[in-house]
């Protein structure tokens, strides 16, 4: 089942989204995919890096013995279809494909694949962005609109062996699967949940494949995660041109 949120004229609904209609709890929407928004409003994005042996060897980074996790604010978060203005402050501008799970209820200590599992609402797609000439983690990744996230999430789907591709300007820039990942999404997340209590809508994200790299204003980012979705932004100039 696919879960998403949309403006309607009677306001923001969510519900179960099928081929264009929303089924909520008060009735049918025919919803266009310019009228989705991020599925959720997560309060922290919780965002795993060095988790894809292949980019690891491409990067020359060090295979990290347990996941290695930064996180983004709740201003980070950017809906799908949306433009993402490229930062003034930056010419490094890049893209990174991930997998995301989405936290259902508040919850801490999580111990095994099945309390993980009943923890969660499902899955979905982020856009980590980076500024990658930025130093250090912080001002690199967790600025405005950072967090392009949707468009729906998936209730229902093993996150091991979902393929992903990833499309620049209509250029193939990722090709992977999730097996490649090093550590598991459900031990990830109950890693995480040793140190955090998580909040409804919360969002936690698994890295990225190789071939992250460089976007420019004019090009549409597509990234599909086999199963869950295809998440599209245009990156525009600051003043808003598309290029």
């Amino acid at each position: 089942m696919k879960l998403a949120r949309a403006k309607t004229p009677e306001g923001v609904v969510t519900g179960e989204y099928n081929s264009g209609t929303l089924h909520t709890e008060t009735g049918s929407y025919e919803v266009g995919t310019e009228e989705l928004l991020a599925p959720c409003e997560p309060g922290t994005f919780y965002c795993v890096g060095r988790n894809f042996a292949e980019k690891i060897d491409q990067m020359d980074y060090e295979v990290p013995d347990r996941p290695d996790w930064f996180i983004k604010p709740a201003v980070s978060l950017q809906h799908p279809g949306e433009p993402v203005v490229y930062p003034e402050w930056t010419e490094e501008l890049t893209y990174a494909g991930e997998l995301a799970a989405v936290i259902d209820e508040e919850c801490t200590d999580l111990t095994g694949e099945t309390a993980v599992r009943d923890a969660l609402r499902g899955w979905t797609v982020l856009n980590d962005l980076d500024a990658l000439d930025q130093e250090r983690r912080t001002a690199r990744k967790a600025f405005d609109g950072s967090a392009p996230l949707g468009p729906v999430i998936e209730t229902d789907i093993d996150p091991r062996g979902v393929d992903i591709e990833t499309y620049v300007g209509g250029e193939l820039r990722q090709d992977a699967t999730t097996d490649w990942m090093i550590f598991d999404p459900y031990e990830t997340i109950s890693f995480l949940s040793e140190r955090y209590t998580f909040q409804p809508g919360d969002v936690i994200s698994f890295g990225s494949p190789a071939n992250p790299g460089l976007v420019a204003p004019g090009e549409e980012m597509a990234i599909t995660y086999e199963g869950v979705g295809t998440l599209r932004n245009t990156v525009v100039a600051p003043d808003g041109d598309a290029g």
